[in-house]
């Protein structure tokens, strides 16, 4: 962890030569990078949608930990949610608890162990949001991203709850088309959200995935989308059916690992 030079206080995880979380502890509701950003609008209109209050307590798993920003964003928005974070590097997690602290009482827990282990071990319907942000030596893991690995996030999602992920990928996206389809396979309502520039752009970017058993608040976010710094485009129904261009699901015995990233500081900046 390094110190943000520009804000007093504010915290850089790096990892692989990548920066993989920003966290300013004083400040939980802050979230610096666009994507966590998306993720979070994805929450709160789902929520909304469904008549979640921001008192009533949600049942969250993350896949990948970091910095936990956005774990700390839920509690402090959200404060009576029972999070779980499953993040197998354990020296990372050490150091995040020793620079910048959970606050007591966050409810949030941290299980050293990797995604796909940790939901398997999980009941049916535990999970209202499940957040999948994993990245190891620069890349999206091959095994989280595969049909198999859907079908059991679904099972351990509630029938009304929330899948996010966190894709990086680079035009034409042949890799996130792979992915968007294997979850598009194991739940009902998909959608992609993403910079305008960044599905044509040949740099890796961030790509944002919504998924959910029940229909996701496509009208909210779009409006979010369009009125935000960088402007945004929402993918769906037969706009997503033509992004995806036929991809087939990734599959266990046949996945990959997302392009891999340089050395350069990237997430979260288009």
């Amino acid at each position: 962890m390094v110190p943000d030079a520009n804000v007093k206080g504010a915290w850089v995880v790096c990892k692989d030569g990548a920066d993989q979380s920003w966290v300013d502890p004083r400040h939980p509701e802050h979230l610096e990078f666009e994507y966590m950003q998306r993720i979070g609008w994805l929450i709160d209109d789902w929520a909304e949608s469904y008549g979640y209050e921001s008192d009533d307590r949600l049942r969250v798993v993350h896949i990948g930990g970091a910095g936990m920003s956005m774990a700390r964003w839920l509690a402090h928005n959200r404060p009576t949610s029972a999070q779980i974070v499953l993040e197998p590097d354990t020296l990372i997690t050490a150091v995040v608890r020793e620079v910048a602290p959970l606050p007591r009482n966050s409810g949030i827990k941290v299980r050293a162990v990797e995604g796909r282990a940790g939901i398997a071990a999980m009941p049916d319907d535990y999970a209202d949001v499940i957040i999948l942000d994993a990245f190891d030596h620069g890349q999206v893991p091959s095994h989280v991203v595969t049909a198999e690995f859907m079908t059991d996030i679904r099972r351990v999602l509630h029938p009304l709850g929330l899948l996010t992920i966190n894709l990086v990928d680079a035009h034409p996206h042949a890799w996130s088309q792979r992915v968007v389809a294997a979850a598009r396979q194991a739940f009902s309502s998909t959608c992609l959200i993403a910079e305008s520039t960044a599905l044509k752009t040949p740099r890796i970017t961030n790509l944002v995935v919504g998924a959910s058993p029940v229909t996701l608040p496509l009208h909210a976010l779009t409006r979010r989308a369009a009125g935000s710094v960088f402007a945004c485009t929402v993918l769906a129904d037969d706009d997503l059916t033509r992004w995806l261009a036929g991809a087939r699901p990734f599959v266990d015995a046949d996945t990959e690992p997302s392009p891999r990233l340089g050395t350069s500081s990237w997430l979260g900046h288009y």
